[in-house]
């Protein structure tokens, strides 16, 4: 029975020394794993300069090319009064996705007055349905314009 317990004690450092090889392997295997990814860890005489990139400020009144960047609408006359009273409510992308005429813009500032809580333009519908109408008017869509100036050939079989 000596030989087994032997046999048995031997078995059981073999398997300890495999054990501790693995974990030994395991290790090794990350450490290079992580030195693939981040080359400059291990690097101890290089200086790590910390930079922080700060927000840059934006002027949020700030206009190019004739359009009002922060809202998209165009810089023209009445302008600061259709932000003042229709950004209140709605992002200005719904007045320029909007087109019409003199008559729709009346209609649909009547309509957001009676059934949206729009209060009281006074003078200021004035100078707003002027601007809207200057710069957002209804424009003829189809399928493309018209081609001018082509010289064309005739196609040989």
């Amino acid at each position: 029975m000596t030989k087994e317990i032997t046999f048995r004690a031997q078995v059981k450092n073999i398997y300890r020394l495999l054990a501790a090889f693995f974990a030994l392997f395991v290790i090794a295997g990350g450490g290079l794993v992580y030195y693939a990814n981040n080359p400059d860890a291990f690097d101890f005489n290089s200086k790590s300069e910390t930079s922080v990139a700060l927000p840059i400020e934006e002027d949020e009144d700030r206009i190019e090319n004739g359009i009002h960047v922060r809202t998209g609408l165009v810089d023209a006359e009445g302008f600061m009064t259709v932000v003042n009273n229709c950004t209140n409510c709605h992002s200005a992308k719904l007045v320029t996705q909007n087109r019409m005429t003199t008559e729709s813009w009346n209609a649909t500032i009547k309509w957001m007055q009676e059934t949206q809580n729009l209060w009281d333009l006074g003078r200021n519908q004035e100078i707003i349905v002027n601007y809207l109408a200057t710069n957002y008017p209804p424009i003829a869509k189809g399928r493309r314009m018209t081609l001018t100036n082509i010289d064309w050939y005739e196609l040989e079989n």
